[in-house]
């Protein structure tokens, strides 16, 4: 089986196009509408992978961040956020949370792969 990723996003058809690219590049991805059914999905298997959403409802990407990695098994999970916001302090939040990068969108596909490729090959 390939390597699992959770894709959250509020949006569906964010949610859906980002999950397209990773599985045609052949991960398994799983889909989460907010930071709480993420969390949920989160507690219930580990993923290899975390690409996040910022603005939801719920519970909003940072928050997500700090949730995840409050858990043992996400210790050295990498965690993204893909979101519309690049301010430098929202990020820095996003790192102090434990994000391990940001990535803005719209994204581009080919440069998520090689993002996720990092961390997951």
């Amino acid at each position: 089986m390939g390597k699992s990723i959770l894709v959250v996003d509020d949006t569906r058809s964010m949610r859906k196009m980002v999950a397209a690219v990773l599985q045609k590049a052949g991960y398994t991805v799983e889909e989460a509408g907010d930071g709480d059914e993420a969390l949920e999905k989160a507690k219930a298997r580990v993923f290899d992978l975390v690409v996040t959403d910022q603005n939801m409802p719920r519970m909003d990407g940072v928050t997500l961040v700090r949730s995840l990695r409050a858990l043992a098994d996400y210790d050295g999970v990498a965690i993204i956020v893909l979101s519309t916001e690049t301010g430098t302090d929202l990020k820095a939040k996003g790192r102090e949370a434990g994000a391990t990068g940001w990535m803005a969108k719209p994204f581009d596909p080919e440069k998520m792969l090689a993002i996720v490729r990092q961390f997951v090959d």
